[in-house]
């Protein structure tokens, strides 16, 4: 074990392939998890984090937004691997220091990777760099607050961007919304914007609310789960023992899916004998190698055979009732899908048509069924279509507000939901914005601000002086990635919010400065009234509190509602209608604000204490009612369409390893998919490889085509993989710079990382079609 942050970088030429495994977790996940704790933090402090993470009087995992049990009784080891590995990423001893940034040079700095940049430790105190510069340096943080004034009051408010990560908790995004809105403001974007806002496009018009409407307990008593574009094992593994519970209680599972993911195989908790030493459980009693972008074909198809089904055997397969009551728009629904093309369906979706009629009949038989899905489906051009031909399927049979059934978007990052709900969001709502109003005696802005395409456009046209990042990597986690670092650093002031170094921190504005925050595991406790707490909102819509108990790495870290205080009175002055000190003072405060602004939260104080917080109002669930402009659930209609790459092409996915939390690298082992000590690799069938010409661990230059542009990213290895043919996979961030940024999913505007049309060149070797446009290596 190495408690020292490591010295040297990735080393592609040390990959290493193996086998992909058959099944997730196992005792092999405990002892990973031990090691890398008490690599990064020591066993004490490991340790203690443990026993408190995920518990009710404890701290919300950093990690995922899977929620626990609000009804029984919790594991003493209530996380997972990967939620280990966040915990120990923040609870480092590891310190980013004076001595740290006066060691390294901006330029160096910017020849590093992700993994190298974030393994370095905690940052321990305010640093600027400034026009001219070669290194970042410290200052104080009454010079930085007056450094954020000095530059946002010199612009306007609309060329000043507020981004936020997922990671935020209720009441800073509360306060930080409010902040960018009485600068006057909704230049917005989040993390959200690039992940599930196609599940809001497709929800809020269909269902009238935009989150799932389920609960866990939903998950253990459905008798039939789809998992659809999503990975558990690595992405969400305490999922995994919903599944397992599921399948114990009767209950079927089918995955669709490009890659045979090992935790939609089988599971091996090791917190039973059966994990341990058994064969643990398998979980898809069906799984369907989807190809990437069929899964429209796929669920018209099935919606199909669903109404053929109901015709031969009436009043057994469709909830005619609920339809009647309930719905809007099943006649256009059902004329659409009368008729079949079964040929394109098999090209579409990779899939034959005796699999396909096999889980039609699966959901037939079911009379509680719930559909998961995550960024498998988010990414496409035509995702928000797709999910409304999920909502389509779940209003056939009347899967809603019944136990055991209904939506199911699986968010990946902790709080990310509760964000939106606090208001982080560039199209607000006229009721949110009047409440607003109402709660603190001005104005709101009411012009539609940037969501984080449009951020990467107004960077690169130089529209943006002043961009603020709470939390998050925006530089890794956009598309288009060479000109997203150049728009980057054409804004005037770039302000990082940050625990740990990022890319962000080197493709900076022209003045630069990093905040570095106290983050979930750390005691809040520098306040006159004591230890403060926080709150968050699971994938399900449960509120409550998180409390760190680890004692800072530094003396110089502030809150993040601290932080956004002081920024608020640096720019807005002592005479602001908005108490900004009392909030930052006393974290009830915001509460009692958020209370009578935001529908759900009454009496937030009190019932955020209690044993197990408190679930917010959802219709369709709760009352299987439908808050839509009608009034009804709404039937929609939508054209056929799928990624089809032209001869000598494969579309490409992005995908997380094992080892990976969004931007943030904990490791260098994809132990699921056998691939170790490696990053820049693309998985691709093995006959697919040979067709194109090339052999198993070739180094190619990988082109993206998009609108007659080309990308490229140089030195990726071919990895020959049981991908669904016509396919590949490669990780993010490495192959953002692929993504053109006007490939985007139509009314979401969610960049499109699951939709590249790609082809390999020699490493090294002229583009056929000449050089492309942009390039990007290592």
């Amino acid at each position: 074990m190495n408690r020292h942050a490591p010295e040297q970088d990735i080393n592609e030429d040390d990959l290493q392939v193996h086998p992909p495994k058959r099944s997730a977790a196992g005792v092999k996940a405990v002892t990973v998890a031990l090691e890398r704790g008490w690599a990064q933090a020591g066993v004490s402090r490991t340790v203690k984090s443990m026993l408190r993470v995920n518990q009710r009087d404890g701290f919300d995992c950093p990690g995922c937004a899977w929620p626990e049990s609000i009804t029984g009784k919790r594991s003493p080891a209530e996380f997972c691997e990967n939620g280990a590995k966040a915990i120990a990423e923040e609870s480092t001893t590891r310190v980013v220091d004076a001595a740290f940034w006066a060691r390294h040079s901006l330029a160096e700095l910017e020849d590093k990777t992700e993994y190298w940049l974030g393994s370095q430790g905690r940052i321990a105190e305010p640093v600027v760099i400034r026009p001219g510069e070669t290194h970042y340096s410290p200052i104080s943080w009454a010079d930085a607050f007056a450094l954020i004034g000095e530059h946002v009051n010199a612009t306007t408010p609309d060329r000043c961007v507020f981004y936020t990560s997922g990671r935020t908790a209720n009441e800073t995004a509360f306060m930080y919304q409010l902040f960018a809105r009485s600068l006057g403001t909704n230049n917005l974007p989040d993390c959200s914007n690039m992940c599930h806002e196609s599940s809001g496009s497709a929800l809020n018009p269909t269902i009238g609310i935009g989150k799932g409407t389920v609960s866990l307990e939903d998950i253990h008593e459905a008798q039939l789960v789809l998992v659809v574009g999503q990975n558990p094992g690595t992405n969400h593994p305490r999922m995994l023992s919903a599944l397992r519970d599921c399948k114990n209680n009767g209950g079927k599972v089918v995955a669709v899916n490009p890659l045979p993911e090992a935790g939609l195989l089988n599971f091996k908790d090791p917190q039973s004998l059966n994990g341990v030493v058994g064969g643990g459980t398998d979980i898809a009693d069906e799984f369907l190698q989807i190809k990437v972008g069929g899964d429209l074909a796929l669920f018209q198809a099935l919606g199909h055979l669903l109404l053929e089904e109901e015709k031969r055997k009436p009043g057994t397969v469709v909830d005619s009732a609920f339809i009647e009551a309930q719905t809007d728009g099943f006649e256009a629904y059902a004329d659409a899908r009368a008729t079949l093309d079964w040929e394109e369906t098999e090209r579409a979706t990779g899939l034959s048509r005796i699999e396909i009629t096999k889980v039609a009949g699966m959901l037939a038989a079911s009379k509680g069924t719930i559909i998961c899905w995550a960024l498998g489906l988010t990414q496409q051009p035509h995702s928000v279509d797709t999910l409304r031909e999920i909502i389509n399927l779940l209003l056939l049979q009347g899967n809603f507000g019944k136990r055991g059934a209904g939506a199911c978007p699986v968010r990946g990052h902790s709080n990310v939901q509760g964000d939106r709900t606090m208001g982080i969001w560039e199209k607000p709502s006229e009721g949110f914005l009047a409440a607003l109003d109402k709660e603190f005696g001005f104005t709101m802005p009411r012009a539609h601000g940037y969501d984080s395409v449009e951020t990467q456009h107004a960077l690169e046209k130089g529209d943006v002086d002043v961009f603020v990042s709470m939390g998050g990597n925006f530089a890794a986690a956009g598309s288009d990635t060479v000109a997203l670092e150049e728009g980057l650093k054409r804004a005037g002031l770039t302000v990082h919010i940050s625990t740990k170094p990022n890319r962000a921190h080197v493709v900076h504005g022209k003045t630069s400065l990093i905040l570095p925050t106290l983050g979930r595991t750390d005691s809040d406790d520098k306040h006159p009234g004591g230890r403060q707490i926080l709150s968050v909102e699971d994938s399900m819509s449960v509120i409550h509190s998180t409390q760190g108990r680890l004692t800072p790495v530094s003396d110089h870290l502030l809150s993040e509602p601290v932080i956004v205080a002081r920024m608020a009175q640096a720019v807005l002055g002592d005479n602001h209608p908005v108490d900004w000190r009392a909030m930052a003072e006393d974290y009830d405060v915001i509460r009692d604000h958020i209370s009578r602004v935001i529908p759900g939260f009454q009496d937030f104080n009190a019932r955020v204490r209690t044993k197990n917080g408190f679930v917010l109002p959802n219709p369709p669930r709760d009352t299987r009612t439908f808050a839509t402009d009608i009034g009804k659930a709404r039937f929609t209609v939508s054209p056929l369409e799928y990624l089809e790459a032209p001869a000598g092409h494969l579309i490409l996915q992005t995908v997380r390893s094992h080892d990976q939390y969004n931007t943030t690298f904990y490791g260098l082992d994809d132990r699921y998919r056998g691939i170790s000590d490696g990053r820049r690799v693309i998985l691709v069938h093995e006959d697919d490889i040979r067709g194109l010409g090339f052999e198993d661990r070739d180094l190619v230059d990988v082109i993206s085509t998009f609108g007659g542009t080309e990308r490229r990213a140089d030195k990726f290895r071919l990895v020959a993989y049981p991908t669904a043919k016509g396919c590949a996979a490669a990780y993010f961030p490495e192959a953002n710079a692929l993504v053109h940024r006007e490939l985007v999913a139509r009314e979401s505007n969610t960049p499109g990382y699951k939709a590249m049309t790609v082809r390999f060149v020699k490493h090294g070797e002229a583009a056929e079609h000449g050089e492309a446009a942009q390039t990007v290596g290592i």
